[in-house]
């Protein structure tokens, strides 16, 4: 494929324009992007402060798509979220007032400590792309990604998701908190007169928009993978079902999401065809999400990521 498709360039550039105010995230940056092009959704995990917030109105500024944020609480109903029916007094008539979930970019902040009911909710509009009111279904915006948080250290007051709802993020991706060298580029510029609500002041420029998305997926929807690469997803998923200290394996929807990620990194990495270092490129964050350890194993110090290193190990390449 050649690396001068222009909508591949926009996308690249996207990267440098994020960089410009968020500061060490590159990973995170990246997986938002595939996220992006293989139309899923995403949950960041980091503790407060490490700039998710700003990384999403960044994401959206330099993509000129519509973006809100909303604050997860235990006393959020799902009407505040999809919208609700109003009576308007001068008509006589109920209208529906648009929640903020109609939008192309929705930070979902702390979505752990809202009840099951309203995360069911949101986890409804991001599958059907449409929300249900009053049995009428009104389409959400396209491009629409969620981008929802956890703070991996609070566990008081909080709704763990279930697994049938993690399973419905595309990619879960840790923010790490930044390096020494990192921090202080921060500071500096702070120290510049850097505003965090001031992005067109920090020089944050459109690299790309909503038809450049559009045409991006469809370029990735194209991109080849061999009976080889496909035979090696399977057997990675297999693998995650067969070890003694996972209780519930990946699901074939893991499969089909390893897939999508690896075709979306490949056209990103300027290629029409999946390798197999692609996958294994997405594999933790394309299934960290969606092991269930057995809690001996958990208390024996095992993680997502030990389980899934050690699948790598163990599985054989396709040559």
């Amino acid at each position: 494929m050649d690396m001068q498709d222009p909508t591949l360039r926009k996308l690249i550039a996207l990267r440098t324009e994020i960089n410009k105010v968020v500061k060490g995230q590159d990973a995170v940056v990246t997986g938002l992007v595939i996220a992006l092009l293989a139309e899923g959704h995403v949950l960041l995990e980091g503790v407060p402060g490490v700039a998710k917030t700003l990384l999403v109105r960044t994401l959206a500024k330099s993509l000129d798509l519509s973006h809100k944020r909303v604050q997860f609480t235990p006393d959020l109903m799902p009407g505040d979220l999809t919208g609700s029916l109003i009576f308007n007094a001068q008509e006589s008539s109920f209208t529906f007032r648009e929640g903020p979930v109609f939008t192309n970019l929705l930070l979902a902040d702390e979505i752990n400590r809202t009840p099951p009911k309203t995360q069911a909710a949101l986890l409804e509009a991001m599958e059907e792309h449409q929300v249900t009111t009053d049995g009428v279904s009104r389409a959400l915006p396209e491009p629409f990604t969620v981008i929802a948080t956890q703070n991996p250290v609070e566990y008081e007051g909080t709704y763990p998701l279930p697994e049938a709802q993690l399973d419905r993020f595309l990619l879960k991706l840790d923010v790490p908190l930044p390096t020494r060298e990192t921090e202080l580029e921060v500071l500096q510029l702070h120290l510049s007169g850097f505003n965090t609500h001031d992005l067109d002041a920090a020089g944050v420029n459109v690299a790309a928009n909503a038809t450049d998305i559009a045409a991006a997926r469809q370029t990735v929807k194209e991109v080849k993978a061999s009976s080889e690469v496909l035979g090696y997803i399977v057997d990675l998923v297999r693998a995650t079902r067969a070890l003694p200290q996972v209780e519930l394996g990946v699901s074939p929807r893991g499969a089909t999401a390893l897939l999508s990620t690896s075709r979306a990194w490949a056209w990103l990495s300027g290629r029409d065809y999946v390798t197999p270092d692609d996958v294994k490129s997405l594999v933790l964050p394309t299934f960290r999400h969606r092991l269930r350890l057995r809690p001996e194993a958990e208390m024996e110090g095992v993680n997502a990521k030990t389980v899934l290193d050690s699948v790598l190990a163990t599985t054989p390449v396709p040559r």
